[in-house]
């Protein structure tokens, strides 16, 4: 079948609240040599998303400027040096921009299948908070079975998603949440304990928790307002890992002594600035140590809430409200 000369889109009129996101009619995207065209049939909605509407996280260079960095569907077509995929696979994949339309296109060393007995909205939920998780907690904050963990929002996409994976690779978990719902929510989802950071503070949470000794990892997406907690409550040998600043990227009164008593590893990244390179190496990870696990029946997504494309303001207020448990998705 001919694939057609226009498709649906979300255009932004300028930075803004979420009505400045308007449906509109344009030229499909051009395929570069290493990239799938994916018919989107479900898109997530994610933190950097509402960023970038506010003006605040503009895409990096040569990326579309259409929101949206995670798609599921079906390969329409396939780049001259593209690997892996043909026209046909259903295919997840970590975008680099452009999701929120009928088409995207996405470097095929950024897609991966979709694990068995996935839909497309089970599918899209997967490759921002999962390479995110991978990436941060796994690979630079090194957790291993046996250590514990601090996963600060435990109710976000990025929370549930770590507290999904943590459990599964043998891990202590201990979150953060704003209600006693979300707190009962993260430990339905395998957390050991869940600490409501709006009626109790969590270092000395931890602290009672651990018996004195503190965390091996923390992936905190808060920052400045948590910073000299967050060191009180590792361990030695502790890692620090930062992914967002919700509450300020700037610290008052921090005190480096305990980094350098405890031995502590302070770091952090963000995931659209790497190269495909990097993703690739990422994805690969996933697909040999991840989506065995996802294949299985474990480890699943939690879908919040759907929306269509249409219904984008919506979607993008609810994320702005953090009542949600897990992940947004936009359906096409």
């Amino acid at each position: 079948m001919p694939l057609p000369q226009t498709m649906r889109f979300i255009r932004m009129d300028g930075a803004g609240a979420p009505e400045v996101m308007q449906p509109a009619t344009g030229p499909l995207p051009e395929m570069k040599a290493d990239e799938l065209l994916i018919r989107v049939q479900a898109a997530g909605v994610n933190r950097p998303d509402v960023a970038q509407r506010q003006g605040a996280y503009p895409p990096p260079p040569g990326a579309s400027p259409i929101l949206g960095l995670e798609v599921a569907g079906e390969v329409v077509a396939v780049g001259a040096s593209a690997e892996g995929f043909a026209i046909g696979d259903q295919v997840c994949g970590l975008a680099n921009g452009g999701g929120y339309a009928e088409y995207c296109t996405v470097p095929a060393s950024q897609c991966l299948p979709w694990p068995k007995g996935y839909d497309a909205v089970r599918a899209a939920a997967l490759p921002e908070t999962f390479f995110t998780v991978w990436a941060n907690l796994f690979q630079m904050g090194k957790l291993a079975s046996g250590e514990k963990a601090l996963i600060h929002g435990g109710t976000s996409g990025i929370g549930v998603t770590a507290i999904l994976l943590a459990k599964a690779f043998g891990a202590t978990v201990y979150v953060t949440a704003g209600s006693d719902e979300k707190c009962s929510a993260c430990v339905t989802l395998g957390a050991d304990a869940a600490i409501n950071y709006r009626t109790q503070d969590f270092g000395e949470e931890i602290k009672r928790l651990t018996g004195g000794k503190g965390v091996d990892v923390i992936l905190d997406m808060v920052g400045g307002p948590y910073a000299t907690r967050n060191v009180r409550s590792l361990a030695l040998d502790g890692r620090l890992v930062l992914i967002a600043f919700l509450g300020g990227s700037k610290a008052e009164n921090f005190d480096f002594v305990q980094v350098m008593v405890k031995r502590l590893t302070i770091t952090g990244s963000t995931m659209r600035p790497r190269t495909t390179a990097q993703k690739a190496g990422i994805a690969q990870e996933l697909r040999a140590k991840v989506w065995p696990l996802l294949d299985a029946g474990q480890c699943a997504p939690v879908i919040h809430a759907t929306f269509p494309l249409s219904e984008v303001a919506e979607a993008h207020r609810l994320m702005e409200s953090s009542q949600h448990i897990g992940k947004i998705i936009l359906t096409l």
